[in-house]
C-alpha cells in the first residue's frame, strides 16, 4: 500500500499548538453530514452482511436524507427537543439514521447493546424516562415483556425486520413517508445535550453519561490522531453499537476528517471470516478490542494478504507485546494502544510519529492535559503509581462527559478540584509514557467490556441456592479478565457442577450474558471490613497471585 505521511509529525509542537474549534452553535448532523453531502457520489458507510459476502454502500447525502426523515417522524409524534429515547439496533444503515435524525432535531439517544435482558432495556428506560423505543424484532419482544412497567414509553419503532408486530410502528415505513429535506426551526447550541451512555457501576446499578454536542467534535483526535484518518480511509472499529466505542469508531471523528466507516453486521465474531473481510475489502484503518487480536494470533495469519491494512488500534485493556509482535509480522502493522472511557474521547494514546513501547498507553492525545495524581490532586513523581485523571478546569475539556444525568452524588464523586477521575491507576514514566497498573474500583475489564460485580452479585442472590455472593476479575489469557464468583450456598444446597452449570445459565438469562461468571467457586466465607463490606480486592489480589505462580 502507499506509504501516507501521518497527520501528526511532531507529538510536542502539535500538543502546544492544537485547539478544538467550538462554535457557539453546532449540529454534528446538520454541520457535518450534510455538509459532505454536497457531494452526491461520495460515500461515508460500508456495510458487509453476516457471511461478509454482500455490501451497501450509503452516500453522505443518503444518510443525511435518511435523518431527515427520521427527525420529521419523530416531530410529527410529538417527540421532542431534550427527551431521551433509546436506541437497541445491531450494525445496520437504520442505526445511523435514528442517531442522527435525533441530533439534528435535540432528542437525545440512548444506545443500548442487543445483549440486554428485558430487565436491563426496563432500567434503562425507566432511569433515562424514555419516551420512545427504536429497536429490531429480537429485541422488541423484550420490550413487549415490559411495556406495562415502564410507564413514559409512548412510542416503539420497530426497525430493519420488515415484519409487523402489534402496538409497533414500521420504522422503514414511517420515514419512507417523510422528505429527505428538513431543516430545524431551533438551532442547538454546542453545549445542548445529545447524547447519553450507561456506564457500568461497582455498587450500584449503572450510571447515565450525558455529553453534548461538542462531544462529537472532541472525537476529531480519536480519529485524526490516533486513528491517524484521512479522507482515503476506509475505517473499521469492531464494536457493539450499544456501546461508546461506537461513538469512538463509527460516526464522529471518521466522519468529521471525511474518511468511511466500514461495518459487518454479524450477530457473532468469527475469526477467519473478519480476517478475509479485512483481505478483501480495502479496509486501511482497523481498530479491535485485544480480546480479538489475541485470538488473530492463535490462527494462520501467513494465509492471507493485508495488502490495504496500513494502520490498526486497540483499546480496553493493555495489550501483550507478543500478540504485538506476530501482528506485525503478519500484516506489517504496528498495534497502537489508546485509552479513555465511556465519559471521554481519547485521552492517551500510541501515535505514528512516536516510538512504540509495547505494552504502554502511550502519551496524552493533543487538547486534553491528562496526569497521575495521589488522594490530595497533586500529580505524583516518575513511576509511582497514581489515579489517571483530566484537567477540567479552568476549561471544561471538548470531550469530556457533562454530568451522570440527574446523579449530582455520583458527578461530584470524580470531579475532584480541577480534576475528572477516571478510576483507573497507572504510572509515568521518565520519558511520558503511561503504564496501566488496573482499576482503583471493581471494574472488570473482559474482552473490551466493562462490567461492574454488583449486578451479577444481585442476579446471584436471587437465584434460591445462593444466599451471598461476590464477584471479581480473574485473568485469562484471551479474554484478559473473566467475571468469577464466590458464592455461598443456601442451607439444603451442595456444590456440584451441575449448581455451576445452572447458576450460570440464571445470570444469563437475568442480565446480559456477557456478564455471566465463567468461574464459580463455592466458599464457606467471604472476607469483609468491619462494617460487614465484601473486600474484593482480597479476592481479586488471590486470583492474580495464583495466576503469577503458573
Amino acid at each position: 500500500m502507499k506509504k501516507i505521511a501521518p497527520n501528526m509529525v511532531d507529538y510536542e509542537k502539535t500538543r502546544k499548538e492544537f485547539k478544538f474549534n467550538v462554535p457557539e452553535f453546532f449540529n454534528f448532523t446538520t454541520d457535518v453530514i450534510e455538509k459532505w453531502a454536497k457531494d452526491p457520489k461520495r460515500v461515508g458507510l460500508v456495510i458487509a452482511d453476516a457471511h461478509g459476502e454482500n455490501f451497501e454502500e450509503f452516500t453522505f447525502a443518503q444518510l443525511a436524507g435518511k435523518a431527515n426523515q427520521f427527525a420529521q417522524a419523530l416531530l410529527k409524534r410529538g417527540v421532542r427537543k431534550g427527551e431521551n429515547v433509546i436506541v437497541i439496533l445491531p450494525r445496520i444503515h437504520q442505526w445511523y439514521a435514528a442517531l442522527l435524525g435525533m441530533f439534528k432535531t435535540g432528542v437525545i439517544p440512548v444506545p443500548t447493546t442487543g445483549q440486554s435482558t428485558a430487565r436491563d432495556i426496563l432500567y434503562r428506560i425507566q432511569k433515562a424516562e424514555a419516551v420512545a423505543v427504536v429497536t429490531d424484532e429480537e429485541n422488541a419482544a423484550k420490550i413487549d415483556e415490559i411495556e406495562e412497567q415502564a410507564g413514559s414509553l409512548k412510542l416503539k419503532f420497530l426497525a430493519g425486520s420488515g415484519k409487523k408486530r402489534d402496538s409497533w410502528i414500521d420504522f422503514d415505513k414511517a420515514i419512507a413517508e417523510e422528505s429527505t429535506k428538513f431543516a430545524v426551526t431551533e438551532k442547538t447550541r454546542s453545549s445542548d445535550p445529545m447524547l447519553i451512555y450507561f456506564t457500568s457501576g461497582t455498587v450500584a446499578y449503572p450510571k447515565m453519561v450525558l455529553h453534548s454536542q461538542e462531544y462529537a467534535i472532541g472525537h476529531e483526535v480519536t480519529a485524526r490522531f490516533w486513528h491517524d484518518l484521512h479522507p482515503s480511509d476506509l475505517h473499521w472499529t469492531m464494536t457493539d453499537t450499544g456501546w461508546a466505542k461506537a461513538a469512538w469508531g463509527c460516526i464522529f471523528g471518521q466522519w468529521i476528517v471525511g474518511a468511511k466507516v466500514f461495518l459487518h453486521n454479524s450477530p457473532r465474531f468469527e475469526a477467519k471470516t473478519t480476517l478475509k473481510l479485512l483481505e478483501k475489502v480495502g479496509v486501511t484503518s482497523f481498530c479491535a478490542p485485544p480480546t480479538i487480536y489475541r485470538i488473530f494470533a492463535q490462527e494462520e495469519l501467513g494465509k492471507y494478504k493485508f495488502s490495504s491494512l496500513r494502520h490498526c488500534t486497540s483499546a480496553g485493556e493493555p495489550l501483550n507485546p507478543e500478540v504485538i509482535k506476530v501482528w506485525k509480522e503478519a500484516t506489517g502493522c504496528l498495534i497502537y494502544d489508546g485509552y479513555g472511557q465511556s465519559e471521554t474521547v481519547n485521552v492517551v494514546a500510541n501515535y505514528r510519529c512516536l516510538a512504540n513501547k509495547p505494552g504502554s498507553m502511550g502519551k496524552p492525545v493533543p487538547g486534553f492535559e491528562v496526569g497521575v495524581i495521589d488522594e490530595t490532586g497533586n500529580e505524583v513523581a516518575v513511576n509511582e503509581e497514581g489515579v489517571i485523571a483530566i484537567k477540567r478546569k479552568p476549561v471544561h475539556p471538548t470531550g469530556l462527559f457533562q454530568e451522570y444525568w440527574k446523579d449530582e452524588n455520583a458527578t461530584a464523586s470524580v470531579f475532584y478540584k480541577d480534576w475528572y477521575l477516571t478510576g483507573d491507576k497507572a504510572r509515568v514514566d521518565e520519558d511520558g509514557y503511561f503504564w496501566f497498573i488496573g482499576r482503583s474500583d471493581d471494574i472488570i475489564l473482559t474482552s473490551g467490556y466493562r462490567i461492574g460485580p454488583f449486578e451479577v452479585e444481585n442476579a446471584l442472590i436471587e437465584h434460591p441456592a445462593v444466599m451471598e455472593a461476590a464477584v471479581v476479575a480473574s485473568p485469562d489469557d484471551v479474554r484478559g479478565e473473566i467475571v468469577k464468583a464466590f458464592v455461598i450456598l443456601s442451607a439444603g444446597y451442595e456444590p456440584s457442577a451441575q449448581l455451576v452449570e445452572e447458576l450460570q445459565k440464571y445470570v444469563r438469562k437475568v442480565t446480559a450474558p456477557y456478564k455471566y461468571p465463567r468461574k464459580i467457586d463455592f466458599v464457606k466465607e467471604l472476607p469483609k471490613t468491619i462494617s460487614g463490606k465484601i473486600r474484593r480486592g482480597e479476592l481479586k489480589r488471590k486470583e492474580w497471585e495464583n495466576y503469577s505462580r503458573k
